[in-house]
């Protein structure tokens, strides 16, 4: 029997020659209000940080820990708050000194592991003035208090980024990346239309939390949220099409609407976030169930952006779907996630890589997006005062235009007194009120 306990004993506790914890790598993400440097360890380890001034520094100690190798990353010369990091040995411990440009927040938490890392310690900075985990601030109302009629504000969110790759494709394509760039090719699209304006919530490849997505979202009043992603199906490749979803107040609308939203929630463990306050600040953005108005905007859009993306290539699901997906809960912004494609079928992920099928797919969701505020534009904008027009681009059809925003095809044609259907990139249609 005594023998038996020593086996447990020496299977349950490390043993003495098991040597110090390994820093295994270093990683450092610069975004434009924090950065953030991550260390993958071999195994949980204690810490202990301090903050000096003359110059500023953080300085870090791992208990009982060593720099397996050498550093090997640097801070981005853009860098708000990193100058450099430097290590050294602190009796038995591994000190970090993080040399700073200016004084700086820090929030120093572990992570454990999961399906794609080990343990993890992050080191966050950020401005003093500023508290990551604040509630968001209420959105003013509509109305034109300036006199001048506004711009309507399009949140335009690119998935996961920095620690979370999101779905890798068969070439090792990023979901981040690809994701990122269309973003950036839809605001673009949304910036040339007259009253229309789009602001980012993620600019570069560094992780947002799925609050902070919100938080962003409330600080722009935006009139709209949209999430891309780009999905993906391990088991079987050949799987492929767009999808549009909305946020479900009773459950997902399908088995696979329940997993994405599983997946795609669990990306704050993949990026790194702290779960420090976290019920205080859920209940500030959780969506009261008694405000319909978003989620029945968010249904009509998400139809529009569906059908409109019927026209650029091939759909997985012909309906909307629905799921509880925590990016969309924000209680007064109508939110949309679009899967833009199977980055896990190898044909989508090249046109994934392609910047011509990505502007093509941007361009479909802008405009599905832009018939809706033409249809039903909000109280105070451009686009409420009337003289609605259209540029034209490349692609577009007179006919598409028009049931774009829900017109008839000859009040187009009469109200731009054209005598065919031809039209030409560029060219700015004056769209009729109605048909």
């Amino acid at each position: 029997m005594r023998a038996i306990l020593f086996l447990l004993a020496a299977c349950l506790l490390p043993p003495a020659w098991a040597g110090p914890v390994q820093i295994e790598n270093v990683r450092v993400w610069s975004a434009p209000d924090n950065t953030r440097v991550v260390f993958d360890l071999s195994a949980a380890a204690d810490h202990n940080e301090v903050m000096l001034s003359d110059p500023f520094r953080a300085v870090i100690d791992i208990s009982d820990a060593r720099l397996q190798g050498k550093l090997h990353v640097s801070p981005d010369s853009n860098d708000r708050f990193l100058q450099d990091i430097r290590t050294g040995i602190h009796g038995k411990d591994l000190r970090v000194v993080l040399d700073l440009k200016k004084f700086a927040k820090t929030k120093v938490f572990q992570l454990p592991p999961n399906k794609r890392y080990g343990h993890r310690l992050v080191v966050d900075l950020f401005d003093n003035k500023k508290d990551q985990d604040a509630a968001p601030q209420d959105v003013a109302d509509d109305g034109n208090s300036g006199g001048k009629p506004r711009d309507i504000i399009i949140a335009v969110d690119a998935g996961h980024g920095g620690e979370d790759p999101g779905a890798i494709g068969p070439s090792g394509t990023m979901e981040k990346n690809v994701v990122l760039r269309m973003a950036k090719d839809l605001a673009a699209r949304i910036d040339r239309a007259r009253g229309m304006h789009a602001v980012l919530i993620r600019k570069g490849d560094y992780y947002l939390g799925l609050r902070e997505r919100i938080r962003k979202a409330r600080e722009a009043k935006a009139d709209m949220f949209i999430s891309l992603h780009a999905d993906s199906f391990p088991t079987d490749p050949r799987v492929h099409g767009s999808s549009v979803y909305v946020l479900s107040q009773r459950g997902a609308s399908s088995e696979h609407a329940r997993w994405l939203a599983k997946k795609e929630n669990s990306s704050d463990l993949i990026g790194g976030v702290s779960l420090d306050n976290k019920d205080n600040v859920l209940n500030s953005v959780l969506l009261d169930l008694s405000q319909t108005a978003s989620l029945e905007a968010s249904i009509d859009v998400a139809n529009r952006v569906l059908h409109s993306l019927d026209n650029v290539g091939e759909l997985h699901k012909h309906k909307v779907e629905s799921a509880a997906f925590a990016v969309l809960k924000s209680p007064d912004i109508p939110s949309i996630l679009v899967e833009t494609a199977y980055i896990s079928n190898p044909h989508e992920e090249r046109n994934l890589r392609s910047r011509r099928q990505r502007k093509r797919i941007a361009d479909a969701i802008f405009h599905g997006v832009s018939g809706y505020f033409h249809e039903r534009p909000p109280r105070g904008t451009l686009l409420a005062a009337g003289d609605r027009t259209h540029v034209i681009t490349r692609g577009e059809t007179l006919s598409g235009i028009a049931e774009e925003y829900r017109v008839s095809l000859q009040s187009l044609r009469d109200t731009n007194s054209l005598d065919s259907d031809m039209i030409r990139v560029g060219q700015v249609l004056t769209i009729p009120s109605g048909s």
